[in-house]
């Protein structure tokens, strides 16, 4: 495999992981989002600092990176989800924003807009894929389970939910801790794989990027995320030599996926046995022969 090809892959895995956990978070809870690549960025910087200046092994960095993204996650979620509906995806891009303007200024720490560089190159396409597998594997037992179903309860009705006896507060908070720790770890294997970091990464921009992809593959459907990272990541790719044109190309397929299906390509489906059987299921009698009645 070519070192080109390779490193689509492991940026397409990497941007997965992010995608899955901003998913959790706008797909499956409700919550939407425009601030998550702040906690990448807490977790590409984690574990920049980690290995470089304390030769912490880049696995325990890497975890650590995660962690520290979660809890930094939680500590906003408490005060912040208090905010419902557009008020908190508001909220969101400011937090987003306030945590690159921090690491650009804080130039003693982070090196600021000079960059980060000297990261060790461990983020190779085995521990990349490693990852990715390891993280959608936690994510479909953890949609799947208890919480999971909590989480959809407090997306497809708040209000009745909390009558229900949901502790809707706490499942919120939850869900947003879960994501910043699925961002961090992609974070940390970004710094892994790209070697220097630059607060400019985690922009707005990026953060729109990792929401996009959730909305274009499908809200609620953790396949969805995934399809929608690698068309996006394959057609940024196809259009590098034309880049000047890549972001209108890059808006024009989005306005043409969400006309022809704004439920997103896979709606709430997974991919799986149960989707097989729901696209070659018969019809029943009485729905072929409707037509005729």
């Amino acid at each position: 495999m070519s070192g080109y090809l390779e490193g689509i892959i492991i940026l397409i895995c990497i941007n997965s992981i992010a995608a899955m956990g901003v998913s959790l978070l706008t797909g499956f809870t409700g919550i939407f989002t425009l601030g998550h690549a702040g906690y990448m960025a807490i977790g590409a910087y984690t574990a920049a600092i980690l290995t470089v200046r304390h030769h912490v092994p880049w696995l325990v960095a890497v975890l650590a990176a995660g962690t520290l993204a979660m809890i930094i996650a939680y500590m906003i979620g408490v005060p912040t989800l208090k905010l419902m509906g557009d008020y908190f995806a508001i909220a969101s891009i400011g937090l987003g924003e306030t945590i690159r303007l921090i690491l650009e200024n804080w130039q003693s720490f982070t090196r600021g807009a000079r960059g980060f560089p000297g990261i060790s190159n461990f983020t190779t396409l085995p521990v990349a894929a490693g990852f990715f597998l390891a993280m959608l594997i936690l994510m479909r037992f953890l949609i799947n389970g208890n919480y999971g179903r909590a989480f959809k309860a407090c997306r497809d009705d708040f209000v009745a939910a909390s009558l229900l006896g949901f502790k809707t507060a706490h499942y919120r908070v939850l869900s947003l801790a879960i994501s910043g720790f699925y961002c961090g770890i992609a974070g940390g294997l970004m710094a892994g794989f790209l070697t220097y970091l630059q607060p400019v990464m985690f922009d707005m921009q990026k953060s729109t990027e990792l929401t996009a992809v959730v909305v274009f593959g499908g809200l609620g459907s953790l396949s969805g995320s995934i399809i929608g990272t690698v068309v996006i990541g394959v057609v940024t790719e196809v259009f590098r030599p034309i880049s000047q044109y890549r972001m209108l190309i890059y808006g024009a397929i989005m306005v043409i996926i969400m006309v022809a299906r704004p439920e997103g390509i896979m709606g709430q489906h997974e991919i799986g046995p149960k989707l097989a059987r729901s696209l070659f299921a018969r019809k029943p009698a009485n729905e072929r022969d409707g037509n005729h009645g």
